[in-house]
């Protein structure tokens, strides 16, 4: 009986593979191919290869988690959007008009289009933001790129789970 019934759950998962996967991927059969287009920065403060460096995070994180190929001509979906934002924020004052620690925050505006299903498509840019904090001791040019790795990791999430997770 244990047998059978263990037969029958992976008899179940194989047929159902194709429209439903253990990552929780909602991508349409339909949509095989996608684009990045070099995002842009309008960030003041923000270092010069901020947006190139997401433009290539994307691109690697839909290729990694996704079947979906890159092409830049007639893709099923696409991507732009902009740095927008790039700030020190001083948190935790102390007595004596000190703060304990500062937060980097990046803001990125991405719109997504999926060329096969409108409905899917986001009718507007959205904002996507995230920080990460940081001793007042430390210098933010000596851990810029970790913060940015950090900040950048959880914005790529939410952009990739928006659009192929329906979030």
């Amino acid at each position: 009986m244990i047998v059978r019934s263990a037969l029958l759950l992976c008899t179940c998962l194989l047929s159902f593979s194709a429209c439903y996967s253990l990552k929780g991927i909602s991508i349409d059969p339909d949509v095989r191919t996608f684009f990045v287009q070099n995002f842009e920065n309008i960030a003041s403060n923000a270092p010069p290869t901020l947006a190139l460096d997401f433009t290539e995070k994307l691109k690697d994180k839909i290729r990694a988690e996704s079947r979906l190929v890159l092409n830049n001509e007639a893709p099923d979906v696409e991507f732009t959007g902009r740095i927008t934002s790039f700030v020190v924020v001083p948190v935790a004052p102390k007595p004596g008009e000190v703060v304990s620690l500062n937060q980097l925050k990046i803001t990125v505006a991405v719109k997504y289009v999926n060329n096969k299903n409108e409905k899917k498509s986001w009718t507007s840019e959205r904002s996507k933001s995230h920080f990460a904090e940081f001793s007042n001791t430390a210098d933010l040019l000596t851990v810029q790129d970790e913060l940015i790795r950090q900040i950048s990791t959880q914005i790529l999430d939410d952009i990739f789970n928006e659009a192929f997770n329906d979030w």
